[in-house]
């Protein structure tokens, strides 16, 4: 595929704000994750919660849009010169020739948990949501990609993305057909998703979430750690000339197994990752660093343990990073690209924190220690429920 080059990029998660908060964390093995300490009704578990974002209302000509799960995506707009990046891009080519393409899970439904909860009853006694939770936009899976659209001023096509926890990989891959097709010469892409009981329940409902700090890969993990975030690029056709970071290629493929469980031998992570190896014209030995999906749940962990083994040589280094920012559901694909991208910049790998006994099906490409080496391309997996699975491929041109 043709190379998209990224003008822009930034996290916001349980690590802080933006990318100098990342790499902080990261060099020093500095865990995000809490004892659960949100909402009124708490489960026994850890979490990767965002300092602040109560306390962050939206500015007052987007109160049509008010709730967390926009705060937060406000606040991950304003980091690393996203907004700077999105200005040029609209200056350069038109405001309409900007797209968005946003990825969210549950997007804002904790204002509808809200509302539910605060129900009152109308003229006709019927009960109804409050006064000022009666927007129908923030109860709209649509939410996060109209408000970002209203806050960056971008007009072309606007596109979310809602594929569970692969939703914010999934975003490149649009971005690259819309530029590809014609339809933009540049797009806003990222995610964000926030805490709320429908994820914290729901998950302890399938039996997936540990009441200890998730342990990836590790072989007595027992379950994820979950996390909120929100992360942005800004991407747009690369120049001839142009250096620094890129994306090379993307992956897309489906299991169709089940509902909620990979295919236990990891066949649609591999052709998702054989297909942005392709798209990017390279080999899977010329891969330097792969950022995981890494749940610690005991099948996810499996099969792409499996997948990895199966694809990469022994000297290719995976890890995990969930065990630093929880697992942020909709906004895990640009939070751990953000990773991959900080790993290509600066050489730094991160290892799987909290882990310290492999599974015994675990490869030599999954790394519990952080090394250090220059590498010009890193990847990132992203699976979700119902077998959907996003493999991303970025490359860094030297000057």
């Amino acid at each position: 595929m043709p190379p998209l080059a990224i003008r822009a990029f930034t996290a916001t998660s349980a690590l802080g704000r933006g990318l100098d908060a990342h790499r902080d964390a990261l060099r020093e093995g500095r865990s995000g994750l809490r004892r659960n300490d949100f909402g009124a009704e708490r489960l026994d578990t850890w979490i990767g919660r965002v300092d602040g974002v109560e306390d962050a209302p939206l500015p007052a000509e987007w109160s049509r849009w008010e709730c967390r799960n926009n705060r937060l995506a406000w606040i991950a707009l304003r980091q690393d010169g996203v907004l700077d990046a999105v200005r040029a891009a609209i200056s350069t080519h038109g405001a309409e020739r900007v797209a968005v393409v946003i990825g969210t899970s549950t997007s804002s439904i904790g204002a509808t948990e809200e509302a539910y909860t605060r129900l009152e009853p109308d003229t006709d006694g019927a009960p109804t949501f409050p006064a000022d939770l009666r927007r129908a936009i923030v109860h709209t899976v649509h939410s996060p990609g109209d408000f970002v659209q209203q806050a960056t001023g971008a007009r072309g096509p606007c596109v979310t993305v809602a594929t569970a926890c692969s939703s914010s990989a999934k975003v490149f891959a649009q971005a690259a057909r819309l530029i590809q097709a014609g339809m933009a010469d540049a797009a806003i892409v990222g995610g964000v998703d926030t805490l709320c009981g429908s994820v914290l329940f729901g998950f302890n409902s399938l039996q997936l979430v540990s009441t200890n700090p998730c342990k990836p890969f590790d072989a007595t993990r027992d379950g994820l750690s979950l996390g909120e975030a929100g992360g942005f690029a800004v991407v747009e056709r690369a120049r001839d000339g142009d250096t620094g970071l890129q994306l090379r290629g993307y992956g897309e493929s489906s299991d169709a197994h089940h509902m909620s469980a990979p295919h236990p031998e990891g066949l649609g992570a591999q052709l998702a990752m054989r297909q942005a190896l392709a798209r990017g014209g390279i080999d899977a030995g010329e891969v330097g660093y792969l950022n995981l999906h890494g749940t610690a749940t005991p099948a996810n962990d499996r099969a792409e343990s499996i997948a990895v083994k199966a694809l990469f040589p022994d000297t290719l280094h995976a890890s995990s990073t969930k065990a630093w920012t929880g697992h942020t559901l909709g906004a895990a694909g640009i939070v751990e690209s953000v990773i991959a991208l900080l790993a290509l910049e600066s050489g730094e790998l991160p290892g799987t924190l909290g882990a310290s006994t492999p599974d015994e099906v675990c490869g030599p490409q999954i790394r519990f220690d952080p090394a250090r080496r220059e590498i010009r391309y890193a990847m990132n997996n992203s699976f979700g429920f119902g077998g959907n699975n996003c493999s991303l491929l970025f490359g860094r041109v030297a000057a």
